[in-house]
């Protein structure tokens, strides 16, 4: 899936799947340990306030859940222009009442957010851009979860099960008993296991939690 430059509404897959991808890698990658870090916290992670990745320098991101079939995706790659753009993009306009908007008013009076888009009714939606704004940052920050060879690419060190795990989140049924079955593969010397921390299941179990990544544990309002 091509994103473009500035990043398009309709670039982005259903805010359901980029969900289920994101929580997936989210999931894979807890620890206990990282759960400890607070706001230096880094790579991607769930936790009551939605799905993080920050790469401590160049991009960060959040998405969380609004209710049920909403959602907002804000944050920042540092190729985004719309922050430094004259006159100055109003980020929210155009938004819905129920948008984080005192987070998001903190985050753009501190020039720290890229941009802002929203979920409602199936579809994706952000504020209206000028004619020369170059690039808001989508496409290096999320292209990761938007093409599906690239979320696969990062769960390539996670095992061989990788490929069914995104299969089972992307259909929300991805139970806790296939993470134990992966951990317990990995003991048996997965020769795809390259990870550069241990499996901590206490951690991913969770994750997988928060994440709601099974039909019944889908949050409502």
């Amino acid at each position: 899936m091509t994103i473009h430059r500035p990043g398009r509404p309709g670039d982005l897959p259903a805010a359901e799947l980029l969900w289920a991808r994101w929580a997936l890698v989210a999931v894979l990658e807890a620890t206990t340990a990282a759960e400890s870090r607070g706001v230096h916290r880094t790579g991607h992670w769930i936790d009551a306030g939605g799905l993080h990745l920050d790469d401590c320098g160049c991009t960060w991101w959040t998405l969380a859940r609004m209710g049920r079939g909403r959602f907002v995706l804000y944050g920042e790659d540092e190729s985004s222009a719309v922050k430094w753009h004259e006159p100055r993009v109003d980020m929210l306009a155009q938004g819905p009442d129920w948008l984080p908007h005192e987070r998001l008013r903190e985050l753009a009076g501190s020039w720290e957010l890229g941009c802002v888009y929203w979920y409602e009714n199936g579809a994706w939606s952000r504020a209206p851009y000028p004619d020369d704004l170059e690039d808001d940052g989508l496409d290096c920050g999320m292209s990761r979860f938007a093409d599906r060879g690239e979320v696969l690419g990062l769960l390539a060190g996670h095992g061989r099960a990788a490929q069914e795990l995104l299969e089972a989140a992307e259909a929300y049924r991805l139970a806790p008993q296939a993470l134990d079955a992966v951990v317990a593969g990995a003991g048996d010397g997965d020769p795809d296991d390259d990870r550069d921390e241990p499996w901590d299941l206490p951690a991913m179990h969770r994750a997988l939690r928060l994440a709601a990544l099974t039909a019944e544990s889908v949050p409502t309002p």
